[in-house]
């Protein structure tokens, strides 16, 4: 049986650090003990979390959070069969959205909702090749750490929040 990959979005309720790290905190306890790898992106208006692993365990794990108070407005945005993932060594990855992502207004103007698949597995994809260290901190090849970046998606002098093309069909199931 091949593993699946389900991307979603939401905004965090009551979103603090101490809330990320409970998030974290859970979400790589279960993921270890259930085969499952990704990771999640997440800023005071966004979370993008990519769910990795076998499609019932992967299933489950997405129905219990759309149960959760934490998130709010979930919409699944991709989901399929894949051949190898993009986080195998990661319960949960996790990344500060600092780089790769829309700006609030843009995402408060539906960028989301506009993005390919293509654009929302770019943005895991782009992270999956950044280095980082086990804290989830970036690092050049040198294995220094990264700067934190701009506020809102500046990263190594280039902006990436140009993902404005229409997405076709809406949420996938």
């Amino acid at each position: 049986m091949r593993d699946m990959q389900l991307i979603y979005a939401s905004r965090p309720f009551g979103y603090d650090d101490l809330t990320l790290t409970s998030i974290l905190m859970q979400a790589r306890k279960n993921n270890a003990r259930n085969g499952i790898t990704g990771a999640l992106i997440c800023r005071d208006d966004l979370c993008l979390q990519i769910l990795e692993g076998p499609r019932d365990l992967v299933t489950s794990t997405f129905s219990r959070i759309l149960r959760d108070e934490r998130h709010v407005d979930v919409v699944n945005l991709l989901s399929s069969e894949i051949h190898r993932r993009l986080f195998p060594e990661w319960s949960m990855r996790h990344d500060p959205a600092q780089s790769w992502m829309w700006t609030p207004e843009e995402v408060a103007r539906g960028a989301i909702g506009r993005a390919s698949d293509q654009e929302i597995l770019g943005i895991f994809e782009r992270l999956a090749r950044q280095p980082a260290r086990s804290n989830g901190q970036l690092v050049d090849r040198s294995g220094s750490e990264i700067e934190k970046p701009g506020r809102y998606g500046q990263q190594f002098g280039e902006r990436h929040s140009t993902l404005a093309i229409c997405r076709k069909g809406g949420a996938s199931g």
